[in-house]
């Protein structure tokens, strides 16, 4: 079994540090025309990764779960702050933080820096947060859920903002069940359940916010580190298509992809925090309408 855990690290590892990336598409770089259009009608801006803690730590070491620097480094929270400060300039209709908020699952250091930089976001814009594997860990427990829920608070959950309905899931419980089956038998019987409350409530969009893609740019793509299983994957795009989903929002890849599914765009955002590819440190926003949505990616330290 230990061998075998090795192995799955040093697949990882590899998936990390050498996997192919999906070349760079015009949609997702942003330019100031494309701000001028997306900020003109009801928009929402996405983020991903901010990861506080993560940038002093080795990747080797990250994939073992250790921690080198117990705080985040400067840098990180100078990036975050800026995102944040960004989000109160452009004033979204809400922001959605896509997991991975801090390194290390309960850390009391990093959970209290990420609340305090939150915590600047003007009281008027909704921020929704969603756990990512650095949060909650790759496999999850029941205590881990409970630490995660203490200070963050709910790991799936619905919420309602104009012409969108927004589903939040725990993409962990999804891709790695197995030390906590029944939140995750839980979760899944929720979603099936709330996509019908979904389509019912005549949203003109209904947007899925996750942490882990379903895939990064095509559906029949293998396994990895950075997509979801694809028995798991094509049960949950099946129930998604049946319920009208338009997108499903993620982050976790630390760059950009994009692909999609049919009707059903898989849209993976950026990190706030350290990149892993060309993309920088940056954001998403969101434009939606009745007729449908755009969006584009934005760096942080350029500022849209």
């Amino acid at each position: 079994m230990r061998a075998r855990s090795l192995i799955s690290l040093f697949a990882a590892f590899l998936a990390l540090s050498a996997c192919a990336i999906p070349g760079p598409s015009e949609h997702l770089n942003g330019d100031e025309g494309q701000l001028a259009r997306l900020t003109q009608s009801p928009f929402f801006i996405q983020m991903a990764d901010p990861q506080l803690g993560f940038a002093g730590t080795p990747l080797l070491l990250v994939l073992l779960g250790y921690t080198w620097n117990d705080d985040p480094t400067a840098q990180e929270i100078a990036l975050f702050e800026k995102a944040i400060e960004h989000a109160n300039r452009l004033r979204p209709a809400f922001v959605v933080i896509c997991g991975d908020l801090i390194q290390t699952p309960g850390h009391a250091g990093q959970t209290r820096e990420f609340q305090r930089i939150a915590g600047r976001l003007d009281t008027s814009i909704p921020l929704h947060l969603v756990p990512g594997n650095h949060d909650v860990a790759g496999e999850p427990t029941s205590d881990l859920l409970r630490s995660f829920r203490r200070d963050f608070g709910p790991d799936w959950y619905s919420f309602r903002h104009g012409d969108v309905y927004g589903i939040v899931l725990n993409s962990s419980l999804i891709g790695q069940p197995s030390k906590a089956p029944g939140e995750a038998a839980a979760q899944f019987a929720w979603l099936k359940g709330e996509l019908g409350t979904a389509r019912a409530s005549g949203a003109a969009q209904i947007l899925v916010f996750q942490h882990h893609s379903l895939f990064l740019s095509d559906p029949d793509e293998a396994w990895e580190y950075f997509n979801l299983p694809n028995e798991i994957r094509g049960q949950y795009l099946k129930l998604l298509h049946e319920a009208g989903v338009r997108a499903v929002f993620a982050g976790h890849y630390h760059r950009n992809a994009y692909g999609r599914d049919g009707e059903l765009e898989m849209i993976t955002t950026g990190p706030v925090g350290k990149p892993l590819g060309d993309d920088p440190s940056g954001f998403r926003i969101v434009r939606i309408g009745e007729d449908g949505f755009e969006h584009a990616y934005f760096g942080i330290a350029d500022g849209p």
